[in-house]
């Protein structure tokens, strides 16, 4: 009897314990799956949140769980498209308009202070150090001239969405290659210069704007060192 007791108390406590490893096993796996949940939200909202788009977070949910619970939704999946290209085309029609007027506020403030020069264009500029480069015997690249820079790229609150000085190495590029405000600010340039840039939307991105950082019609700012022309080798004779 006293063996059969003994052999009843492990078969029981194994048993406890595999029931205990079960549950701790179930445990984790909910606690992975409420987390990756977490973090999945935090993903999907950080993609939305540029869209300017707004949401009813109980309609959200429930058309969520509706599609990944295989239940009948409202509107079929083309319709929900339209609605959303719509709503998406009408928040980046609001964006754009805000845009528009916070960059013609600072322009107009900007031009009025010292230093400051507006071209027939509205590109604006400020010479902050003048080069005294011997390259090319200071002489300003031309229109289809590839140069080398150094550069910095805000938006007007001061967010930096660009800068080759912290990935440690300048860029090339043609100037007939790129937006039209460099095309025509990096002219105004002799080697060994920096100068600040603000560049209106019909100069920069216009009404797409570049990405999640730069929104339609968006006024941008660059401060730019001009560090050489890049002249092609010439050929040995």
């Amino acid at each position: 009897m006293k063996n059969i007791f003994c052999c009843f108390l492990i078969f029981f406590g194994a048993a406890v314990f595999c029931a205990a490893e079960g549950i701790a096993e179930e445990s984790r796996k909910g606690k992975e799956k409420v987390e990756m949940s977490y973090a999945f939200g935090m993903v999907v909202a950080s993609d939305l949140v540029e869209t300017g788009l707004e949401f009813n977070y109980n309609s959200f949910i429930r058309g969520f769980r509706e599609v990944l619970e295989k239940q009948e939704t409202r509107y079929t999946m083309e319709e929900a498209m339209d609605m959303i290209q719509a709503a998406y085309e009408a928040a980046q029609t609001r964006i754009g308009d805000r845009n528009r007027e916070e960059g013609e506020a600072y322009l107009a403030e900007n031009g009025k202070r010292s230093g400051v020069i507006t071209t027939s264009s509205g590109l604006q500029y400020e010479v902050i150090s003048q080069g005294n480069s011997s390259q090319e015997g200071g002489e300003k690249p031309g229109p289809q001239d590839t140069v080398q820079v150094h550069y910095r790229g805000t938006t007007l609150d001061g967010n930096e969405f660009d800068n080759s000085y912290e990935r440690g190495e300048p860029v090339e590029f043609p100037l007939d290659g790129v937006i039209r405000g460099w095309t025509e600010g990096l002219q105004l340039m002799s080697v060994g210069s920096t100068y600040r840039f603000v560049i209106p939307p019909n100069l920069a991105y216009g009404s797409r704007g570049a990405g999640s950082a730069i929104g339609p019609h968006s006024t941008i700012i660059f401060e730019v060192e001009l560090l050489a022309i890049v002249r092609p080798p010439e050929d040995d004779e």
